[in-house]
Protein backbone atom coordinates (compact mmCIF):
# COMPACT_ATOMS: atom_id res chain seq x y z
CA UNK A 1 0.00 0.00 0.00
CA UNK A 2 1.32 3.47 -0.87
CA UNK A 3 2.18 5.71 2.09
CA UNK A 4 -0.12 8.55 3.08
CA UNK A 5 0.93 11.83 1.43
CA UNK A 6 0.70 14.04 4.47
CA UNK A 7 2.29 17.32 5.55
CA UNK A 8 2.41 18.55 9.14
CA UNK A 9 1.27 22.22 9.07
CA UNK A 10 1.43 24.88 11.77
CA UNK A 11 -1.25 23.94 14.27
CA UNK A 12 -4.66 25.39 13.53
CA UNK A 13 -4.78 27.62 16.63
CA UNK A 14 -1.18 28.84 16.30
CA UNK A 15 -2.33 32.50 16.48
CA UNK A 16 -4.22 31.90 19.72
CA UNK A 17 -2.74 29.02 21.62
CA UNK A 18 -4.44 27.50 24.61
CA UNK A 19 -2.51 26.27 27.62
CA UNK A 20 -5.20 23.85 28.75
CA UNK A 21 -7.01 20.94 27.16
CA UNK A 22 -8.75 21.48 23.82
CA UNK A 23 -11.93 19.44 23.64
CA UNK A 24 -12.99 20.43 20.13
CA UNK A 25 -11.42 20.87 16.73
CA UNK A 26 -13.97 21.02 13.91
CA UNK A 27 -13.88 22.27 10.33
CA UNK A 28 -16.62 24.57 9.08
CA UNK A 29 -19.00 22.79 6.65
CA UNK A 30 -18.61 25.45 3.93
CA UNK A 31 -15.87 28.02 4.61
CA UNK A 32 -12.12 27.33 4.89
CA UNK A 33 -12.35 27.80 8.64
CA UNK A 34 -11.67 25.67 11.72
CA UNK A 35 -13.15 26.03 15.21
CA UNK A 36 -11.41 25.13 18.46
CA UNK A 37 -12.84 25.11 21.99
CA UNK A 38 -11.78 23.81 25.36
CA UNK A 39 -11.33 24.21 29.06
CA UNK A 40 -10.11 27.82 28.72
CA UNK A 41 -13.81 28.82 28.40
CA UNK A 42 -13.49 30.02 24.85
CA UNK A 43 -14.47 29.22 21.29
CA UNK A 44 -12.14 30.40 18.52
CA UNK A 45 -12.36 30.47 14.72
CA UNK A 46 -9.30 30.41 12.45
CA UNK A 47 -8.75 30.75 8.72
CA UNK A 48 -7.03 27.62 7.40
CA UNK A 49 -4.20 28.82 5.15
CA UNK A 50 -1.43 26.28 6.04
CA UNK A 51 0.95 29.13 6.95
CA UNK A 52 -0.15 30.92 10.15
CA UNK A 53 -3.89 30.12 10.20
CA UNK A 54 -4.89 33.64 11.34
CA UNK A 55 -7.51 34.03 14.05
CA UNK A 56 -10.88 35.30 12.84
CA UNK A 57 -12.48 35.69 16.25
CA UNK A 58 -12.66 34.36 19.79
CA UNK A 59 -15.56 34.41 22.22
CA UNK A 60 -15.21 33.95 25.95
CA UNK A 61 -17.92 32.11 27.91
CA UNK A 62 -17.72 33.10 31.57
CA UNK A 63 -17.35 30.13 33.97
CA UNK A 64 -18.07 27.75 31.09
CA UNK A 65 -15.20 25.33 30.35
CA UNK A 66 -16.31 23.91 27.00
CA UNK A 67 -16.91 20.15 26.96
CA UNK A 68 -17.94 20.08 23.31
CA UNK A 69 -18.70 22.55 20.52
CA UNK A 70 -20.23 21.95 17.10
CA UNK A 71 -21.20 23.94 14.04
CA UNK A 72 -24.84 23.76 13.03
CA UNK A 73 -25.44 21.92 9.75
CA UNK A 74 -25.63 25.22 7.82
CA UNK A 75 -22.51 26.54 9.55
CA UNK A 76 -24.23 29.68 10.84
CA UNK A 77 -24.32 28.74 14.52
CA UNK A 78 -22.13 27.09 17.13
CA UNK A 79 -23.58 24.93 19.92
CA UNK A 80 -21.47 24.53 23.06
CA UNK A 81 -21.92 22.47 26.23
CA UNK A 82 -19.91 22.56 29.45
CA UNK A 83 -18.53 20.01 31.88
CA UNK A 84 -21.00 20.44 34.70
CA UNK A 85 -23.82 22.61 33.50
CA UNK A 86 -27.48 22.18 32.65
CA UNK A 87 -27.37 25.19 30.38
CA UNK A 88 -25.76 25.27 26.95
CA UNK A 89 -24.96 28.09 24.53
CA UNK A 90 -25.97 28.80 20.94
CA UNK A 91 -23.73 31.32 19.21
CA UNK A 92 -25.27 32.90 16.14
CA UNK A 93 -22.26 33.92 14.06
CA UNK A 94 -24.29 35.91 11.52
CA UNK A 95 -25.92 38.09 14.18
CA UNK A 96 -22.94 37.92 16.55
CA UNK A 97 -25.27 36.90 19.40
CA UNK A 98 -24.56 34.43 22.21
CA UNK A 99 -27.81 32.84 23.38
CA UNK A 100 -27.97 30.80 26.60
CA UNK A 101 -30.42 27.87 26.48
CA UNK A 102 -31.67 26.62 29.83
CA UNK A 103 -34.78 25.21 31.49
CA UNK A 104 -35.96 23.47 28.34
CA UNK A 105 -39.48 22.32 29.19
CA UNK A 106 -39.65 18.52 29.28
CA UNK A 107 -35.89 18.04 29.59
CA UNK A 108 -35.27 16.42 32.96
CA UNK A 109 -31.47 16.37 33.09
CA UNK A 110 -29.17 17.86 35.71
CA UNK A 111 -26.43 18.50 33.17
CA UNK A 112 -26.01 18.52 29.41
CA UNK A 113 -22.61 17.44 28.03
CA UNK A 114 -22.59 15.00 25.13
CA UNK A 115 -24.61 15.90 22.02
CA UNK A 116 -24.84 15.54 18.24
CA UNK A 117 -26.26 17.77 15.51
CA UNK A 118 -28.35 16.08 12.81
CA UNK A 119 -26.88 16.47 9.28
CA UNK A 120 -30.21 17.79 7.95
CA UNK A 121 -30.06 20.61 10.50
CA UNK A 122 -33.39 19.74 12.14
CA UNK A 123 -32.39 18.30 15.50
CA UNK A 124 -30.03 18.43 18.42
CA UNK A 125 -29.56 15.06 20.14
CA UNK A 126 -28.60 15.23 23.81
CA UNK A 127 -27.24 12.15 25.59
CA UNK A 128 -28.71 12.07 29.06
CA UNK A 129 -28.41 9.84 32.11
CA UNK A 130 -29.97 6.41 32.75
CA UNK A 131 -29.99 5.50 29.06
CA UNK A 132 -32.06 8.49 27.97
CA UNK A 133 -31.47 10.48 24.80
CA UNK A 134 -33.41 13.63 24.00
CA UNK A 135 -34.24 15.34 20.73
CA UNK A 136 -34.53 19.12 20.60
CA UNK A 137 -35.64 21.19 17.63
CA UNK A 138 -32.68 23.17 16.27
CA UNK A 139 -35.07 25.91 15.12
CA UNK A 140 -37.05 26.49 18.32
CA UNK A 141 -34.75 24.79 20.89
CA UNK A 142 -37.89 23.07 22.20
CA UNK A 143 -38.03 19.51 23.49
CA UNK A 144 -39.32 17.06 20.87
CA UNK A 145 -39.15 13.71 22.69
CA UNK A 146 -36.94 11.06 24.27
CA UNK A 147 -35.60 7.59 23.55
CA UNK A 148 -34.28 5.13 26.12
CA UNK A 149 -31.83 2.24 25.99
CA UNK A 150 -30.83 -0.37 28.56
CA UNK A 151 -27.60 0.65 30.24
CA UNK A 152 -25.98 4.01 29.53
CA UNK A 153 -25.74 5.81 26.18
CA UNK A 154 -22.00 6.48 25.74
CA UNK A 155 -21.86 7.70 22.14
CA UNK A 156 -24.31 8.39 19.32
CA UNK A 157 -24.28 9.49 15.70
CA UNK A 158 -26.78 10.25 12.96
CA UNK A 159 -26.92 8.50 9.61
CA UNK A 160 -25.75 10.81 6.76
CA UNK A 161 -29.34 11.72 5.81
CA UNK A 162 -30.35 12.35 9.43
CA UNK A 163 -33.15 9.77 9.38
CA UNK A 164 -31.64 7.34 11.90
CA UNK A 165 -29.55 7.45 15.07
CA UNK A 166 -26.94 4.88 16.11
CA UNK A 167 -26.23 4.59 19.84
CA UNK A 168 -23.36 2.67 21.45
CA UNK A 169 -23.97 1.65 25.06
CA UNK A 170 -21.84 0.82 28.07
CA UNK A 171 -22.91 -2.84 27.82
CA UNK A 172 -21.64 -3.23 24.24
CA UNK A 173 -25.00 -3.06 22.47
CA UNK A 174 -25.75 -0.82 19.48
CA UNK A 175 -29.26 0.59 19.05
CA UNK A 176 -30.61 2.00 15.78
CA UNK A 177 -33.47 4.50 16.00
CA UNK A 178 -35.90 6.01 13.54
CA UNK A 179 -35.77 9.78 14.14
CA UNK A 180 -39.33 10.55 12.98
CA UNK A 181 -41.08 7.99 15.20
CA UNK A 182 -38.30 7.77 17.86
CA UNK A 183 -38.82 4.00 17.77
CA UNK A 184 -35.97 1.50 18.02
CA UNK A 185 -35.59 -0.20 14.61
CA UNK A 186 -33.16 -2.85 15.85
CA UNK A 187 -30.47 -3.63 18.40
CA UNK A 188 -27.34 -5.70 17.94
CA UNK A 189 -24.40 -6.77 20.07
CA UNK A 190 -21.06 -5.25 19.04
CA UNK A 191 -18.96 -8.41 18.72
CA UNK A 192 -16.61 -8.96 21.65
CA UNK A 193 -17.30 -5.51 23.09
CA UNK A 194 -17.56 -5.20 26.88
CA UNK A 195 -18.06 -1.44 26.90
CA UNK A 196 -18.91 0.79 23.94
CA UNK A 197 -16.88 4.00 23.66
CA UNK A 198 -17.42 5.56 20.22
CA UNK A 199 -19.40 5.15 17.00
CA UNK A 200 -19.29 6.58 13.47
CA UNK A 201 -21.17 6.07 10.21
CA UNK A 202 -19.40 6.65 6.89
CA UNK A 203 -20.64 9.54 4.76
CA UNK A 204 -21.71 7.18 1.97
CA UNK A 205 -23.76 5.13 4.45
CA UNK A 206 -21.77 1.97 3.75
CA UNK A 207 -20.01 1.35 7.08
CA UNK A 208 -20.67 1.58 10.81
CA UNK A 209 -17.55 1.68 13.01
CA UNK A 210 -17.78 0.84 16.72
CA UNK A 211 -14.93 1.58 19.14
CA UNK A 212 -14.62 -0.29 22.43
CA UNK A 213 -12.88 0.05 25.79
CA UNK A 214 -10.39 -2.69 24.84
CA UNK A 215 -8.95 -0.79 21.85
CA UNK A 216 -10.81 -2.83 19.23
CA UNK A 217 -12.71 -1.17 16.38
CA UNK A 218 -15.32 -3.31 14.65
CA UNK A 219 -16.37 -2.14 11.20
CA UNK A 220 -19.74 -3.41 9.97
CA UNK A 221 -21.64 -3.13 6.73
CA UNK A 222 -24.61 -0.85 7.50
CA UNK A 223 -26.98 -3.27 5.76
CA UNK A 224 -26.08 -6.17 8.06
CA UNK A 225 -26.52 -3.92 11.13
CA UNK A 226 -30.10 -3.26 10.09
CA UNK A 227 -30.86 -6.88 9.21
CA UNK A 228 -29.09 -9.01 11.83
CA UNK A 229 -29.01 -9.12 15.63
CA UNK A 230 -25.51 -10.64 15.60
CA UNK A 231 -23.82 -9.13 12.54
CA UNK A 232 -20.24 -10.12 11.74
CA UNK A 233 -17.78 -7.25 11.32
CA UNK A 234 -16.36 -6.68 7.84
CA UNK A 235 -13.10 -5.96 9.65
CA UNK A 236 -11.78 -6.06 13.21
CA UNK A 237 -9.14 -3.34 13.68
CA UNK A 238 -6.63 -4.02 16.45
CA UNK A 239 -4.19 -1.13 16.06
CA UNK A 240 -4.88 0.48 19.45
CA UNK A 241 -4.47 -1.05 22.91
CA UNK A 242 -6.40 1.52 24.98
CA UNK A 243 -10.06 2.61 24.76
CA UNK A 244 -11.07 3.94 21.33
CA UNK A 245 -12.53 7.30 22.32
CA UNK A 246 -12.92 8.86 18.87
CA UNK A 247 -13.60 7.73 15.31
CA UNK A 248 -13.85 9.74 12.10
CA UNK A 249 -14.44 8.67 8.52
CA UNK A 250 -13.15 11.06 5.89
CA UNK A 251 -15.85 12.44 3.54
CA UNK A 252 -14.91 10.10 0.64
CA UNK A 253 -14.94 6.95 2.85
CA UNK A 254 -11.32 6.16 1.95
CA UNK A 255 -9.87 6.70 5.44
CA UNK A 256 -11.03 5.88 8.97
CA UNK A 257 -9.17 7.75 11.71
CA UNK A 258 -9.17 6.03 15.11
CA UNK A 259 -7.83 7.47 18.37
CA UNK A 260 -7.56 6.98 22.11
CA UNK A 261 -7.27 9.84 24.59
CA UNK A 262 -5.95 7.42 27.21
CA UNK A 263 -2.36 7.45 25.95
CA UNK A 264 -0.08 9.72 23.88
CA UNK A 265 0.34 9.27 20.10
CA UNK A 266 -2.57 6.80 19.95
CA UNK A 267 -3.94 7.82 16.54
CA UNK A 268 -4.08 5.66 13.43
CA UNK A 269 -5.28 6.28 9.89
CA UNK A 270 -6.90 3.18 8.39
CA UNK A 271 -7.12 2.79 4.62
CA UNK A 272 -10.50 1.73 3.19
CA UNK A 273 -11.35 -0.78 1.78
CA UNK A 274 -8.17 -2.73 2.70
CA UNK A 275 -8.61 -1.73 6.39
CA UNK A 276 -4.85 -1.63 6.97
CA UNK A 277 -3.13 1.18 8.87
CA UNK A 278 -1.00 3.69 6.99
CA UNK A 279 2.47 2.96 8.37
CA UNK A 280 3.74 6.55 8.04
CA UNK A 281 1.17 8.16 10.37
CA UNK A 282 1.84 9.20 13.01
CA UNK A 283 5.45 9.82 12.00
CA UNK A 284 7.79 7.61 14.02
CA UNK A 285 9.81 9.66 16.49
CA UNK A 286 7.63 12.76 16.08
CA UNK A 287 6.22 13.22 19.57
CA UNK A 288 3.37 15.60 18.90
CA UNK A 289 0.04 13.91 19.57
CA UNK A 290 -0.55 14.31 23.30
CA UNK A 291 -3.83 12.62 24.29
CA UNK A 292 -5.97 13.10 21.17
CA UNK A 293 -9.32 14.44 22.35
CA UNK A 294 -11.10 14.70 19.02
CA UNK A 295 -10.44 14.49 15.26
CA UNK A 296 -12.01 15.91 12.13
CA UNK A 297 -11.53 15.95 8.36
CA UNK A 298 -12.22 19.05 6.30
CA UNK A 299 -15.28 18.96 3.96
CA UNK A 300 -13.34 17.59 0.96
CA UNK A 301 -10.64 15.75 2.95
CA UNK A 302 -7.76 18.12 2.18
CA UNK A 303 -7.04 18.68 5.88
CA UNK A 304 -7.12 16.66 9.09
CA UNK A 305 -7.05 18.05 12.62
CA UNK A 306 -6.55 16.62 16.11
CA UNK A 307 -7.44 18.47 19.33
CA UNK A 308 -4.94 17.63 22.09
CA UNK A 309 -4.88 18.01 25.86
CA UNK A 310 -1.90 20.37 25.57
CA UNK A 311 -4.05 23.05 23.94
CA UNK A 312 -2.94 22.55 20.34
CA UNK A 313 -5.17 21.74 17.39
CA UNK A 314 -2.73 19.79 15.23
CA UNK A 315 -3.22 20.34 11.51
CA UNK A 316 -2.21 18.11 8.63
CA UNK A 317 -2.51 18.57 4.88
CA UNK A 318 -3.60 15.37 3.08
CA UNK A 319 -1.99 15.85 -0.34
CA UNK A 320 -3.98 13.11 -2.06
CA UNK A 321 -6.92 15.57 -2.00
CA UNK A 322 -6.58 18.80 -3.94
CA UNK A 323 -9.39 20.70 -2.24
CA UNK A 324 -10.21 21.89 1.28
Amino acid sequence: MTPLKIKHCKHANYTRESHVKLTTSQFHPAAQVIMTAGLDQSISLFQVDEKTNPKIQSIHLERFPVYKARFSADGEQVIATSINNRMFYMYNMIAGKIIPVYNVRGLEERKVKEFEVSPDGLFLLLLGTSGYMHLLSMKTKEFVGSMKINGKAIAATFSPDGSTIYTHSDDGAVYIWDVKSRKCLTRFIDEGCLRGMSIAVSRNGQYVACGSSSGIVNVYSQDTCLQQTKPKPVKVIRNLVTAVTSLAFNPTTEILAIASKKTDHAVKMIHIPSFTAFSNFPVVGQKAIYLAQEMDFSPRSGFFSIATNRGKALLYRLKHYSDF
